[in-house]
C-alpha cells in the first residue's frame, strides 16, 4: 500500500453551506407529562423529542413503539397524507418480521457484494459521459454520473425495463419530496406509481430477470402468503429508497469531498479509507429533513430524561442522537480516523433501512472509481452558489459543475 502524502482530516461540517435542511418541527414550552420536551409535528400533534444516542437507540430497538397507530387519517405525522399500511416501515411487529424476512436476503451485504459488477458496468458508461461533458464544458457529475447509477442499478436489481424509467422515476422523486403544497396531485402522482407497480407485479407489465421475479416465485415460502397488496408496498420502497435515497446521499457526499479538497486528496491518496470516510459522513449527513417517523409508547417507558407513557407520540431523532457529544466527541467535526459507534442514519433493530448495504456497497464503489479515473476532480463552482431540492426525505444538490 502507498504511505499516504496527507495527514488525516478533520473540519467541522457546519462550514460548508448547503448541508442542513430546514426543520420540519417547532419546539414548544410545555413538557410531556412525563417530564420530556416535546416538539410540534406539521400534523399539529405534539411529540415527545428524544435526542440522546442512548434514547433514541432505545426507542428504535423497542418493538413496544407502534407505527401503524401514526399511519392514519389525522395521525400524528411529517407527511401530508397516509400511505398504504402494508409498506414496511408503517408495519409493527410481528407482521413486519414477517415481510422483512422475506425480502432481506435481496438486500444483504452478501447479496450486494455480488452486484458489484452491476454497478461498474453503469459506472464504465458514465464515467465516459463525463469525460464527453468536458469537451462541451457540461460536466455536471449528478447529471452525467450519480443521476443514471442510481436508477441505472436499481432497475437491473429489481429487473425493470430501462424503458419504463421515463414514465416512473419522477413519480419516485415526487413521493420523496411530499411536498405539502398540492396534495390533490401528490396522491395523484403516487398512485400513479403504486398502479405501476401492481401491474408488475400483475404480470400486466414487462420484466427482465431480476429481485421482482424471484419474489414472486418465493411467495409462498411464508406463511401466510405474500398477497398482491404486499408485494407492491415492498417494491414501493425498493424502488423509491433503492433510487432516490441513495441519490441523494451519494451526491451531497460527493459534495463535502469536492467542496473541501483536502479531503479528496486524503481519498485520492488512501482509497483503502473510503469506508471508514464514508461511515464518517453518513453520521452527519440528513437524508431530508427528518430522521425517522413518529412512533407511539403502547407501555410505560423510562429514559434519561423522564418516563415515556402509554399513548405518547415520540420523534426519535437519530439526527441529533448522531451528534450527542456524549457518544461522539467533537461531533460536528468530520474526523477520517474515527471509530466510534455505531450511527444511526440507517435506523436500528426491526425498521433498520433494508437499502443499507446496498448504499454502502454502491457510494464506496462510485467514490473508489471517482477518485482513481479523476484524480485531480474538484467543484467547478462556488459551495455558496450550489443549488438545492429539498422535501421531506429529500436534500441533495440539483448539480455539481466539475472540472479536472
Amino acid at each position: 500500500m502507498t504511505k499516504s502524502l496527507t495527514a488525516p482530516v478533520r473540519f467541522d461540517l457546519r462550514e460548508i453551506p448547503g448541508l442542513r435542511p430546514p426543520s420540519m418541527y417547532t419546539t414548544v414550552d410545555d413538557r410531556s407529562a412525563g417530564g420530556l420536551p416535546q416538539v410540534l409535528l406539521p400534523s399539529g400533534h405534539t411529540a415527545v423529542h428524544l435526542t440522546s444516542y442512548a434514547d433514541v437507540h432505545r426507542v428504535l430497538t423497542d418493538v413496544s413503539f407502534a407505527r401503524a397507530e401514526t399511519n392514519v387519517d389525522d395521525g400524528p405525522t411529517f407527511l401530508p397524507t397516509i400511505m398504504p399500511p402494508e409498506m414496511l416501515l408503517n408495519l409493527d411487529h410481528p407482521d413486519h418480521g414477517r415481510l422483512k424476512g422475506f425480502v432481506g436476503s435481496a438486500y444483504s451485504a452478501a447479496t450486494m457484494q455480488r452486484r458489484i459488477p452491476s454497478v461498474q458496468r453503469v459506472l464504465d458508461v458514465a464515467v465516459a459521459d463525463l469525460r464527453n461533458r468536458q469537451d462541451t464544458g457540461d460536466a455536471d457529475l449528478i447529471g452525467a454520473l450519480l443521476d443514471p447509477l442510481t436508477i441505472g442499478v436499481n432497475v437491473d436489481h429489481l429487473g425493470i425495463p430501462t424503458a419504463d424509467i421515463p414514465y416512473f422515476r419522477h413519480l419516485s422523486r415526487e413521493m420523496q419530496l411530499a411536498h405539502d403544497t398540492d396534495v390533490p396531485v401528490l396522491l395523484e402522482n403516487f398512485w400513479t406509481l403504486y398502479h405501476y407497480l401492481e401491474d408488475l407485479v400483475a404480470g400486466r407489465r414487462e420484466l427482465a430477470d431480476g429481485l421482482i421475479r424471484d419474489l414472486l416465485a418465493a411467495r409462498d415460502s411464508v406463511s401466510p402468503p405474500v398477497t398482491d397488496a404486499e408485494y407492491a408496498a415492498i417494491l414501493l420502497g425498493s424502488l423509491v429508497g433503492g433510487d432516490q435515497n441513495v441519490l441523494s446521499v451519494v451526491t451531497k457526499i460527493a459534495y463535502v469531498a469536492l467542496a473541501r479538497p483536502e479531503l479528496w486528496q486524503y481519498l485520492v491518496e488512501n482509497p483503502d479509507s473510503i469506508p471508514t470516510v464514508l461511515e464518517e459522513l453518513l453520521r452527519l449527513l440528513p437524508l431530508g429533513r427528518i430522521s425517522t417517523f413518529p412512533r407511539v409508547t403502547t407501555t410505560e417507558v423510562r429514559v434519561d430524561e423522564g418516563i415515556l407513557r402509554p399513548g405518547d407520540v415520540v420523534y426519535a431523532d437519530a439526527h441529533e442522537a448522531n451528534r450527542d457529544s456524549a457518544v461522539y466527541p467533537d461531533p460536528w467535526t468530520v474526523d477520517v480516523t474515527r471509530d466510534g459507534r455505531r450511527h444511526l442514519q440507517f435506523g436500528y433493530g426491526m425498521h433498520h433501512c433494508m437499502g443499507s448495504a446496498l448504499a454502502r456497497m454502491e457510494i464506496t464503489e462510485v467514490l473508489r472509481r471517482l477518485v482513481a479515473e479523476f484524480p485531480t476532480l474538484r467543484l467547478d463552482a462556488d459551495p455558496d452558489d450550489i443549488v438545492w431540492e429539498t422535501g421531506v426525505l429529500v436534500h441533495r444538490p440539483v448539480a455539481l459543475p466539475v472540472a479536472w
